[in-house]
């Protein structure tokens, strides 16, 4: 089940975008997998995997805190961060460590590796399978004898709609 609609990544930056379809999608499949698993998805756990579902952008935890606050005042960042480690064990969202920051896991009901690619300009995260680039990755770490605990590769660049010329600008 993939969370975004054609997980296309131009239609994800697309102006006619639905970021609301996807957050609804993801708090669905979220509380599926948790009733499914056994946990509970509490009003701040839906609350902080809805707003990072706001955007297709990696958001920090303040940021969040932030955006929680005005709705519930007694909220610390302790709580913030319970919710996200929360989400991460449960496979909701994945951390973008080079962002120090997070984003909804488009395929939250299996485990899997993450090649996500982080345009500098729009600043949207898009996560890809990547199954070549995970092999090859695989294939040399079996080489060196390293066993990963968890595999992820951010990259950093200019996404194909940036890349793009404004339709006027000539």
């Amino acid at each position: 089940m993939n969370l975004i609609p054609g997980s296309a990544f131009t239609e994800l930056t697309s102006p006619t975008h639905n970021h609301d379809s996807c957050r609804n999608k993801a708090v669905k499949a979220a509380d599926k997998l948790c009733a499914e698993r056994g946990v509970q998805l509490t009003p701040i756990r839906r609350k902080t995997l809805e707003l990072i579902w706001k955007s297709h952008r990696a958001v920090k935890a303040y940021d969040l805190l932030d955006q929680i606050k005005p709705l519930q005042q007694s909220v610390k960042p302790a709580t913030v961060y319970r919710a996200l480690d929360f989400l991460l064990e449960q496979g909701l969202i994945h951390r973008v460590e080079s962002l120090n920051a997070f984003i909804g896991c488009t395929c939250s009901e299996r485990q899997h590796e993450q090649l996500l690619l982080i345009c500098l300009r729009c600043h949207e995260v898009e996560e890809r399978p990547g199954k070549l680039v995970m092999q090859a990755v695989s294939q040399e770490l079996s080489h060196a004898g390293f066993t990963p605990y968890h595999k992820a590769i951010e990259v950093q660049g200019i996404c194909k709609h940036c890349k793009q010329p404004e339709p006027n600008a000539m």
